[in-house]
């Protein structure tokens, strides 16, 4: 089975599952707006990255509302896990307990593709120019400013799910280093490889970012 075919059926799974769940119960669980047209169709609207996506229920197809857009279906399959993982835990409230990737339930694990896909090319793309980063973040995200390393930012990349940026500047003996941290409460919405995916999400714009302006 090929990477994009596991994605769909992932989708198929997910979207037969979510489609049995409550729409208004979905809504509030996951922190995401539920409309209903004058025919009754549902559709809900879930900050992803400080942009609004509008998701049809019960057949769940994702595009941006501002572009109409749709979205590409690795960001649609984790967006079906983040839905699944609110209704599962009654909307696990954010703790302002942060942990390392480590911490995740299997994280060591999916470390490797974590380091691969977020930490190593936040640190390699922005350790020489922390202060691009918190910028871009800022600017572009709706970042907030968070209190460790040289720099550093929170993303609020869904509504109950934020990740902080910390990136310290390298030396004469040292190079730069970088660490992407999760609240407490992540475990019990996404899985170890969710988050992975979800981290390099976060990332790789940034970069796309800093490129498009010469940086």
């Amino acid at each position: 089975m090929t990477r994009m075919e596991d994605y769909n059926q992932a989708r198929e799974l997910a979207v037969k599952r979510l489609s049995q769940h409550n729409p208004d119960l979905l809504s509030g669980f996951s922190q995401a707006d539920i409309r209903r047209d004058r025919e009754g169709n549902i559709t809900l609207s879930l900050p992803f990255l400080n942009q609004a996506v509008a998701v049809t229920w019960p057949d769940f197809l994702f595009r941006y509302e501002k572009s109409g857009q749709d979205l590409f279906i690795q960001q649609q399959v984790l967006l079906l896990h983040y839905f699944e993982g609110a209704f599962s835990s009654s909307g696990a409230p954010v703790t302002g307990e942060w942990i390392a990737f480590q911490e995740v339930p299997d994280g060591r694990f999916y470390l490797d593709a974590f380091q691969r896909r977020a930490k190593n090319p936040m640190v390699h793309g922005f350790g020489d120019r922390p202060d691009l980063l918190v910028k871009l973040v800022r600017e572009n995200l709706g970042g907030a400013p968070f209190d460790q390393g040289d720099a550093s930012v929170v993303v609020p990349v869904l509504p109950l799910v934020p990740v902080a940026l910390i990136l310290w500047k390298g030396d004469e003996e040292f190079p730069p280093e970088g660490n992407i941290l999760f609240d407490r409460n992540v475990s019990r919405i996404l899985s170890a490889e969710d988050i992975a995916w979800l981290a390099g999400m976060v990332v790789y714009p940034l970069m796309g970012m800093a490129r498009e302006q010469g940086h």
